[in-house]
């Protein structure tokens, strides 16, 4: 059983969010399942997955410290989302590979930073493969 039932960041626009994340999200089978002009919804069966404009309504900020993190299938996709990240506007923050401080021996991984400031990573045999 997932501990999580879904995660969220907060973002300035939702036209602009989905515009990268449904690019990036789509190099691990991840779909837009609902949005509104408030919020967009990710997932595969259900919705783990949102963007979401602040509810007070000032701007959006990235949390210190906090990533989140997608499960790709194999290291072709860790590339893919790493790499159509960087043309839709996203930044390096780590590139694709194995990571050998990891607990795994054979975690390949790569880390991004979104157009609106949240830390992505992107994960081939994590904690949960």
């Amino acid at each position: 059983m997932n501990i999580i039932d879904h995660l969220s960041v907060g973002v300035p626009s939702i036209d602009q969010a989905k515009a990268f994340y449904d690019a990036v999200l789509s190099t691990i089978n991840v779909d837009c399942l609902a949005s509104t002009e408030n919020f967009a919804a990710y997932g595969t069966d259900s919705v783990q997955f949102l963007l979401m404009t602040p509810r007070d309504g000032q701007q959006n900020t990235a949390g210190n410290g906090a990533h989140v993190c997608f499960l790709a299938a194999d290291q072709t996709s860790v590339d893919q989302f790493y790499s159509i990240a960087l043309t839709q506007g996203g930044s390096d923050n780590g590139a694709p590979g194995p990571r050998p401080d990891y607990p795994k021996s054979d975690v390949y991984t790569a880390f991004v930073i979104d157009p609106f400031g949240n830390k992505l990573e992107v994960i081939h045999n994590g904690f949960n493969a």
